[in-house]
């Protein structure tokens, strides 16, 4: 008998009929032996409906009063699906984040898990009932509802299966597993039989979407296996685990990108110590995470140009915080860019192969794409680009790294 934390996404739970099939594939799990606990998301587009209902009634609507809004969705979910899977014979129950004490921090809508309390939950297993969790939100220890930014059901499905010690997290989908690009750009891209954590949280945190960032995190950290699978049929299916000697084999893994990037560049800073921590500080202080950050200092020495990248989300926030605080260091001016992208590629492998970055800016070098900030880790390389050569980006690395091959590692000369 195995305990296994499935997880269902909009997309999978997005009708009644669609709702009917996700209990049918829960059944047979759980006719295998199975203990089984089930995260599901809102129903697809319900969370953005809830969204503009808000911000009709208020432009900047209060977060706290947003987070109980848009938990609803969930509620909805998992009320239909214990009412589906209870159809079909089986014992099932659903539970809300407070019910079985899903506790996070304060940062209404992009609040972070602190602890699960594991008893109600585990009662209910013990006596053999599926529990079927509301994914997305929880609750402070003062009681306030929360919710954990896009994506949060990932992390609750992840957070639960650690809590639970949970053989496998299973991810379904409307995708079969992780690519090595996305196919609707570039029609070579191929299914990754398995993925590092580590390859994984970088292509998640440059912008793919199969997995939140976040609960890739905590799988590494617990050492959780995620199975990504589709809904919608029984065939492939992408494991992340941890790294094994195969994974080196292949320079790089996988291409991904990210539209909701916008740049933000103080022009003729004083160059002098505490400007970039005052700036970052007041930007961190409103929650506005900082990617990509570039400095240029002039041949005196005194001033300098910072560049650096937020969400397009955070765009208009983070240009006023910005436009605040520059005056403050002699700043001639601040500008922004809404209209570039990130292109990144990623793989274990370029930790012993040399020459990837250089080969990466060659290509697309070779179709006229300029590339406007650079970043780089042990296992990726990130480009700033123009939004409009992001596609033919991807299809020009996708082929110079010969992605379409299983095993495609690039051999140092």
């Amino acid at each position: 008998m195995g305990m296994i934390v499935q997880k269902y996404g909009g997309t999978s739970v997005g009708s009644l009929e669609k709702i009917r099939l996700v209990a049918e594939k829960i059944g047979k799990r759980y006719h295998e032996g199975n203990s089984i606990a089930v995260v599901v998301s809102a129903m697809a587009g319900e969370t953005d409906k809830l969204i503009r209902l808000a911000k009709e009634l208020s432009p900047k609507p209060d977060h706290r009063e947003l987070d109980v809004l848009v938990s609803t969705g969930e509620q909805v979910t998992i009320s239909l699906l214990a009412m589906a899977l209870k159809d079909l014979g089986l014992p099932a129950r659903s539970f809300l984040a407070h019910q079985i004490c899903i506790l996070t921090n304060n940062a209404h809508t992009k609040a972070r898990i602190t602890r699960i309390e594991t008893d109600t939950i585990k009662k209910a297993l013990d006596s053999g009932e599926i529990a079927v969790v509301a994914g997305f939100q929880g609750i402070t220890e003062g009681k306030d509802i929360t919710t954990l930014g896009r994506g949060g059901s990932d992390t609750s499905a992840v957070a639960l299966a650690a809590v639970l010690k949970a053989d496998v997290c299973e991810i379904y989908t409307d995708v079969d597993g992780v690519y090595t690009c996305d196919p609707n750009i570039c029609g070579k891209a191929r299914r990754l039989d398995k993925i590092s954590y580590d390859e994984m949280l970088e292509l998640a945190s440059l912008g793919a979407k199969v997995l939140q960032t976040r609960s890739v995190e905590f799988a590494k950290k617990y050492n959780v296996p995620i199975l990504v699978k589709s809904t919608f049929s029984d065939d492939g299916g992408t494991l992340t685990t941890t790294e094994d000697e195969d994974m080196e084999k292949e320079v790089v893994s996988g291409i991904t990108y990210d539209r909701n990037e916008a740049r933000i560049t103080i022009l003729g800073v004083q160059d002098r110590p505490g400007v970039a921590a005052t700036i970052f500080n007041a930007l961190a202080d409103e929650n506005i995470n900082v990617d990509m950050i570039i400095q240029n200092t002039s041949t005196d020495g005194k001033y300098a140009d910072l560049s650096f990248t937020v969400t397009k989300t955070d765009y208009d926030k983070a240009m006023e915080i910005t436009t605040k605080k520059a005056p403050d260091f002699g700043a001639r001016d601040v500008v922004g860019d809404t209209t570039i992208a990130k292109l990144s590629i990623v793989g274990v492998g370029m930790r012993s192969h040399a020459g990837v970055a250089a080969r990466m800016f060659e290509a697309l070098s070779s179709v006229g794409i300029n590339i406007m900030m650079i970043s780089t880790s042990e296992i990726k390389t990130s480009c700033v680009i123009d939004e409009k050569f992001l596609e033919l980006g991807v299809r020009v690395l996708h082929d110079i790294f010969e992605l379409d091959k299983v095993g495609s590692a690039i051999e140092e000369n």
